[in-house]
């Protein structure tokens, strides 16, 4: 969301044609969801600087579009918002190596913060994985990569399988000596070419929580600065986590969105974020969640009455128009692929007329779309 390797390929593998149909209502019509991107709006790379990225503002209540740069947050933010963000941090998952058999296989790595809690030993790792082979991986198969490290796969699991890793060290260092980040399959060259370092520029500043297999993009706008700025302000800035995972890519298929069913990611919320995000509703605060990863993370954890509840587990939340939102009075959010659950979210939180009219004056304007792209501030 080319040169990812198994995103890649399991995306363009889970993509179906195109269906027909006559009677389903607009709101929940996948085709109602679609619109044109010239090839030239996809961005390659990121902004030079993170906060000189441009920020189309959609005001919901009076249906205005300004255009701004994203330097300028904080002349549209307010003293005692609370900013919310998610920290999860992207994982070098990607893994390129060989069969006992010779051949070529790609492994991307799915549930890492699963396989880190219940982790016995440095040397050893399980988890769920993709792989991508010329044949299907059998029981009981391995797979080689560089620095000692090898997965042995141990059975299948849904769509996908679960291996387990072992190196003669830390499976960690491993990694982060082996593994590549898995660029989005629109980003059209290999992960750590061009004139970034994606390993950095593929990640927030405040990330921490490792765990994601795709970053939460929205988070790429802020700068130390900016974020100076804000708190100088008097806004907070509160982390939850979202380990973003497969789910989130995979293209929704049926002709009616309410037949979709979301994968599950990983979610935790610290009672402290719990309790800052709570006292603040109840003095009036606006909660402004930075990305749609933070959007249903507060949503799914919040009662009836909009209470954010700590915990950890998984979350499956499908946010799409029709949707009552209990938590997030503002989002800033990237432009999203036509047809995703990403962007059904923002056109339950804007209406679906207003996004579309306002990615066409984004287009028009000469915006970046996707994870390196512009930005979005919706209030």
């Amino acid at each position: 969301m080319d040169g990812s390797g198994v995103l890649v390929w399991y995306l363009c593998s889970r993509a179906c044609g195109w269906c027909t149909w006559e009677s389903v209502n607009p709101m929940y019509a996948l085709d109602d969801y679609d619109y044109e991107l010239p090839e030239d709006r996809i961005a390659q790379n990121p902004c030079q600087q993170r906060d000189r990225s441009l920020l189309l503002h959609l005001n919901r209540s009076s249906g205005n579009i300004a255009h701004r740069v994203f330097c300028d947050l904080p002349d549209l933010m307010r003293s005692g918002d609370v900013l919310v963000v998610n920290n999860t941090e992207v994982i070098p998952g990607r893994l390129l190596g060989h069969k006992d058999t010779g051949g070529k296989a790609e492994v991307l790595i799915l549930t890492y913060a699963d396989g880190q809690a219940s982790r016995k030993m440095a040397g050893e790792f399980e988890c769920k994985c993709l792989i991508k082979s010329s044949k299907k991986p059998r029981t009981g198969s391995m797979i080689f990569f560089d620095r000692g490290l090898r997965a042995e796969v141990l059975s299948p699991s849904e769509d996908c399988y679960e291996v387990k890793f072992t190196c003669e060290n830390d499976f960690d260092q491993a990694l982060y000596q082996v593994g590549k980040v898995p660029l989005p399959p629109y980003i059209r060259r290999e992960s750590g070419t061009g004139f970034c370092e994606d390993h950095t520029a593929y990640q927030t500043i405040y990330a921490s929580e490792k765990g994601a297999i795709a970053a939460p993009t929205a988070g790429f706008h802020f700068s130390a600065d900016l974020m100076t700025q804000l708190q100088a302000m008097g806004i907070a800035v509160v982390p939850v986590t979202l380990h973003v995972g497969y789910g989130t890519f995979i293209p929704v298929r049926v002709a009616d969105i309410r037949d979709h069913r979301m994968h599950s990611e990983t979610y935790t919320i610290t009672r402290q974020s719990a309790e800052i995000i709570n006292d603040a509703r109840a003095g009036g605060a606006r909660i402004v969640a930075v990305g749609t990863t933070s959007v249903r993370t507060l949503e799914f954890s919040a009662s009836e009455n909009g209470m954010v509840m700590a915990g950890a587990g998984p979350c499956n939340l499908f946010i799409y128009p029709g949707y009552r939102f209990k938590v997030v009075d503002a989002m800033i959010t990237n432009f999203h692929l036509p047809r995703s659950t990403l962007l059904m979210l923002v056109a339950a939180f804007t209406g679906r007329d207003f996004m579309l009219n306002a990615y066409q004056a984004a287009i028009q304007t000469g915006y970046r779309f996707y994870s390196y792209g512009d930005a979005m501030l919706i209030d």
